[in-house]
């Protein structure tokens, strides 16, 4: 049966990135908060994720907060010549794990300090501006934390920047002020919000990063997706991400886990190709107007 031909690696900034990454916030204590559960587990999960050819992880210092970043220095560091670690900056843990803003320009600029000493790197290959807000973007301007952060990259200390939860107006604000690397938006098989955009970064060799690509807090349930996981022997979720990279070349995956056994499902999705009609009737489930 005929697949759906993919490409396997994007480029992000000026380095070449394997499409299937890394994301590293569940490594952190429950709710992104402390340390882990079993630290051991953490170091391992995150050099069998390398040494299985991952070279794009994503973090935050705000992820733990601290946490996170320690853990990938203990674990990687020093870090392999094409390892690509991102991060994002504007916001900070209240003591009680609250989420809560710090996107001023001397909060930001502290912050990307931050991200450098606890990854122990000189200068952050990708910082993105994370905006406020859980699922959907706030319509705001964005020149002052983003001008805050261009700042930061004239002075070396960042190589290339990203936004995170951002509308298309913001978007383009943020062009007009930078080079803009990745987009970090809510997507994934059921929540589609974002197709057209998708396609347009791509055009102008931009990546998307979706966050929450298993449906967030409701993980995905359809039955034309358990079908043709089925058909496929995969689990769902593992279709789920491999439609997305189908989806768009463009698209960079970043699933996370703190479970060795779940990254090597993951990590398994690389090699899963989906037929033509599964791609298809995978499309419909989100609606897409060009679905077959």
């Amino acid at each position: 049966m005929t697949t759906v031909a993919r490409l396997d690696a994007f480029r992000l900034g000026d380095r070449t990135v394997r499409r299937l990454g890394y994301g590293a916030m569940q490594l952190a204590g429950p709710g992104v908060f402390g340390p882990p559960k079993n630290p051991d587990e953490a170091v391992a999960v995150l050099r069998e994720a390398v040494a299985s050819g991952v070279n794009h992880i994503d973090t935050s210092d705000y992820y733990g907060p601290f946490v996170t970043n320690q853990l990938i220095r203990k674990a990687l560091h020093p870090y392999a010549d094409d390892l690509v670690i991102v991060t994002k900056i504007g916001a900070r843990r209240g003591t009680d794990g609250s989420w809560l803003p710090a996107l001023s320009p001397a909060e930001l600029t502290q912050a990307v300090h931050d991200n450098l000493h606890n990854l122990g790197l000189e200068a952050l290959e990708v910082v993105n501006l994370r905006l406020p807000g859980l699922l959907v973007p706030a319509e705001g301007s964005l020149e002052v934390p983003l001008s805050a952060l261009a700042e930061c990259q004239r002075k070396g200390l960042v190589h290339h920047i990203g936004l995170s939860n951002v509308t298309r107006a913001q978007i383009d604000e943020g062009r007009k002020i930078c080079d803009i690397v990745c987009v970090q938006n809510y997507y994934n098989l059921a929540h589609r919000a974002d197709d057209a955009l998708i396609d347009e970064l791509g055009r102008d060799g931009i990546a998307y990063v979706p966050f929450f690509p298993l449906g967030g807090f409701s993980p995905l349930q359809s039955s034309i997706l358990s079908d043709v996981a089925q058909r496929a022997r995969a689990t769902p979720m593992q279709v789920a991400l491999a439609w997305l990279l189908h989806r768009a070349a463009n698209i960079l995956l970043i699933p996370g886990t703190s479970s060795l056994a779940h990254l090597r499902d993951n990590l398994a999705v690389a090699k899963l190709d989906l037929p033509v009609d599964a791609v298809a009737a995978l499309d419909r489930i989100g609606g897409r107007a060009d679905a077959a």
